[in-house]
Parts: structure tokens; sequence; C-alpha cells
């Protein structure tokens, strides 16, 4: 346990952080997951959902609760399914 006020402090925002992040992630997944099976199941929705989950990965690359690069990878990906299923 810290006995710097200064880490107690730190300790208290990275565990806020975390539980946001965590929030945001589980999102995220939640998006992208529609979005792949609505792809795959040719819905109308499709295109919907996929604004949704290309939106959530950017702003968490944008925030930082994923890379950057690593959301224009997901971003891509998703978007490469797309096109292969349209």
């Amino acid at each position: 346990m810290a006995n710097i006020a200064s880490q107690k402090k730190r300790n208290r925002q990275n565990e806020a952080r975390r539980v946001r992040n965590k929030g945001v992630r589980s999102e995220l997944r939640t998006r992208v997951k529609t979005a792949r099976t609505a792809i795959a199941d040719g819905a109308e929705s499709a295109p919907e959902a996929l604004k949704a989950a290309q939106k959530r990965l950017d702003k968490a690359g944008q925030k930082g609760v994923i890379h950057k690069n690593a959301a224009a990878r997901r971003t891509s990906r998703l978007m490469k399914a797309a096109a292969k299923n349209a």
C-alpha cells in the first residue's frame, strides 16, 4: 500500500480511468460484434451498425483507450468485410 499522498491520488485516478475504459472497451466490442453479425447476415441495418462501430473505434483511438493504429486496423478490417459481403 502506498504511503505517499501523491501515489495514493495516482492510484485513485488510475482506478477511475480503468473503470471508465472498461465500459468503453465493452461497448466497443459489442458494437463491432453487432456490425459483424449484421454484415454476415446481410441485414438492412448493416450500414448503421457499421457506422456506429466505426465511430466507437475512432473515438476510443482518440481517447487512448486503444492505440490509434489498432483502431485504424480494426476499422479497416471491418470495412473490408463489409465490402466483401456487399
